[in-house]
């Protein structure tokens, strides 16, 4: 297995995307990027700690490469806007790649390259090597599959997953 930890927004949708699809191990909420030694909500929605929102994707590379893994992440947001998806502001929501490695870091700049061709605007996505994850409290994980009669999920999350059914459909678990 493999991980690797994106933010594109609130984290609630960026988790439930990648949980529909085949060869992701699991998808785990959580805070990674800032310079406080720990992370919670709170402390993170004021922008106080400097952590984005962000999710550890963990993949079966034989099932499912990290390029396709980046091309479901550039699918469930915009990385053109800066510290903002949507209704959703601050630092905290920006577009971050968070590599472990090397090769990672070496695919996700070919990946903000290509992905560049598909925007008018700059991508402004960040890219930096991981130094700590922080899981997210546990209410926030599965939250889509957790509560999705609530509002936001409704409203925001459930439409960007009909988007990526729709594009991805081969790669969509087949017990979804």
């Amino acid at each position: 297995m493999e991980s690797i930890v994106l933010g594109g927004g609130c984290f609630w949708c960026i988790e439930a995307g990648f949980n529909l699809i085949e060869g992701i191990e699991s998808a785990i909420s959580g805070y990674a990027g800032g310079d406080a030694k720990d992370a919670e909500y709170y402390a993170v929605g004021s922008g106080a700690t400097g952590h984005a929102e962000v999710v550890r994707v963990t993949f079966d590379p034989a099932i499912i490469s990290l390029t396709d893994v980046m091309d479901i992440f550039w699918a469930l947001h915009d990385p053109t806007t800066l510290n903002q998806q949507g209704n959703d502001v601050g630092p905290q929501y920006r577009s971050v790649i968070f590599y472990e490695n090397e090769d990672q870091k070496k695919t996700a700049e070919e990946s903000i390259q290509n992905v560049q061709k598909l925007w008018d605007n700059p991508v402004v996505t960040e890219l930096s090597l991981l130094e700590e994850f922080y899981r997210a409290e546990e209410y926030h994980q599965n939250y889509f599959a957790n509560n999705p009669a609530q509002g936001y999920c409704q409203v925001i999350i459930n439409p960007k997953l009909l988007k990526l059914k729709q594009k991805f459909a081969s790669r969509i678990k087949k017990d979804i």
